[in-house]
């Protein structure tokens, strides 16, 4: 049985206001930064009268509408509102899935002529220096694109036919990705204010110094490593909101958090800390998209262990105010579900259930002398629960001394009659127990949402796995025995 709605989806509310869905783009809410307004003008020569042309933005890794025009004689079209638009990279989406870029700074009147035939190349642009200095780049790494393609293509043949001229080839590739890299650096220096600018050195990765020598005089295996996370964010400025609008920061982000950092709770909700401490402001765009994107992440985590970050998330953000963006409702719901899942993490005493056996007895866990205690969450009636139940009674039977567990197994039904059968058909010789009285608020307690579920106890009864599968029970406990030998 399974009943649950995600606090992922819950953040979420006062995040976007979405609407009108064309592909993959969606209305995204409009920004109230200023009532100035914007008005593009954009002649597409090629594009049929009566053509219906979007206007989106990129927001993280996804792209939302912001506005629509219908293209009038000569491929004609106009983009305007009364309010300011967020700067970023935009997209001009055309017919048949075709679309170009252009950049949204301070300059927010422009004009644009362009041709189906190639957009970059033929692009013109009237009143945005962003836009005329974005299309000069363009240009220029579309023309040495073409020439890397170009030589790709004769290093590929050459693989296969003469090998004497790859060295060549493969020189006059490096030479092209210099020279582009050069170009972008080039133009960082020479444009340090323009936005443009902003997303270019965005996209550069820190420079690693030659590796030092450890007192032993061999080089420093873990150096490297260590300073590219250090100066990981020194070229990105993370009070630049504009910078959500591009598809360079969902990426730079990502990366940090899932390739730099060891994924284990303490580590990430240190380095998240670190990250959000160097943001100026906290009422912005990016804050506001690292905290969302890392509760997603790890709330939704199908790892064991990784509710951890929700709650540190929860209780250093949601519940202090600094989610700005959230409302009472969902703040509410985000802090029940904080006030469940902080008493049952990994390493935490499991809280107490006092229940009754199928004699009325009181029973509880607590005084359960094995070593490893299995607190089975059951329902007669659940489908997958008459599968997996007579299975964890067969192991149990075979192996309950070697593997030195009990099992504490908690109906969440009142359906006694169906309980005790159950009990008697598959013999199920444990300790069974059903809150009759309904004294027990077990089920929140544990975060059940579905059925069977299993924690596992050790013998001070913290919880030192949780939601496994019955199939898995037999390597864990054979496992963890070995470690904590091992660590003795």
């Amino acid at each position: 049985m399974i009943n649950r709605i995600s606090i992922s989806l819950l953040v979420l509310v006062g995040f976007f206001v979405q609407a009108q869905t064309k592909k993959n783009t969606d209305k995204s809410v409009k920004s109230a930064t200023s009532m100035a307004g914007y008005n593009i003008k954009i002649k597409v020569n090629g594009l049929k009268t009566g053509d219906t042309v979007y206007l989106a933005n990129y927001y993280g890794d996804k792209q939302y509408l912001k506005d629509t025009s219908i293209a009038t004689q000569g491929g004609n079209l106009k983009f305007d509102g009364k309010e300011t638009l967020g700067r970023g990279i935009y997209l001009v989406v055309l017919p048949g899935k075709q679309y170009f870029e252009i950049i949204i700074s301070n300059e927010q009147t422009f004009s644009l002529e362009t041709d189906i035939k190639d957009y970059t190349q033929n692009m013109k642009v009237a009143g945005s220096t962003e836009n005329t200095a974005f299309y000069e780049y363009l240009k220029f790494v579309v023309t040495k694109g073409k020439a890397g393609e170009d030589l790709r293509k004769k290093y590929d043949d050459a693989l296969k036919n003469d090998t004497s001229k790859v060295p060549t080839y493969k020189a006059q590739l490096i030479t092209i990705e210099k020279e582009v890299a050069e170009y972008r650096k080039d133009f960082i220096k020479k444009n340090p204010d323009k936005f443009v600018a902003k997303v270019f050195n965005s996209m550069l990765d820190p420079e690693i110094p030659e590796t030092p020598k450890l007192a032993n005089g061999r080089p420093d295996s873990t150096f490297p490593y260590r300073y590219y996370k250090t100066h990981y964010w020194d070229n990105i400025d993370l009070n630049e909101d504009g910078l959500i609008r591009t598809p360079v920061f969902h990426g730079k982000l990502e990366k940090f958090i899932k390739q730099m950092i060891i994924q284990v709770p303490d580590s990430i909700n240190k380095e998240v800390d670190k990250l959000t401490a160097k943001i100026t402001n906290q009422k912005g765009e990016i804050f506001k998209y690292i905290i969302w994107y890392v509760t997603n992440q790890y709330e939704t985590s199908q790892v064991m262990g990784m509710d951890a970050v929700f709650v540190h998330m929860a209780e250093t953000y949601y519940l202090t105010g600094k989610a700005y963006w959230i409302n009472e409702d969902t703040e509410n719901k985000i802090r029940d579900r904080y006030n469940t899942l902080r008493y049952v993490l990994l390493n935490s005493f499991a809280p107490i259930i006092v229940m009754q056996d199928t004699s009325g007895k009181d029973r509880t866990f607590t005084n359960i002398k094995s070593k490893y205690t299995v607190l089975f969450f059951w329902d007669p009636n659940c489908g997958h629960c008459q599968k997996e139940t007579p299975k964890l009674a067969e192991l149990y039977n075979k192996s309950k001394e070697k593997l030195k567990f009990e099992v504490y197994a908690i109906n969440t039904q009142n359906d006694l009659p169906a309980w005790k059968n159950f009990i008697k058909t598959h013999k199920l010789n444990w300790i069974n127990v059903n809150n009759a009285r309904g004294e027990s608020n077990a089920q929140k307690m544990y975060d059940i949402y579905s059925t069977p579920t299993m924690y596992i106890l050790d013998e001070n009864k913290k919880i030192i796995a949780k939601r496994l599968g019955v199939e898995q029970l037999e390597d864990f406990l054979t496992n963890y025995e070995t470690y904590s030998n091992k660590k003795k």
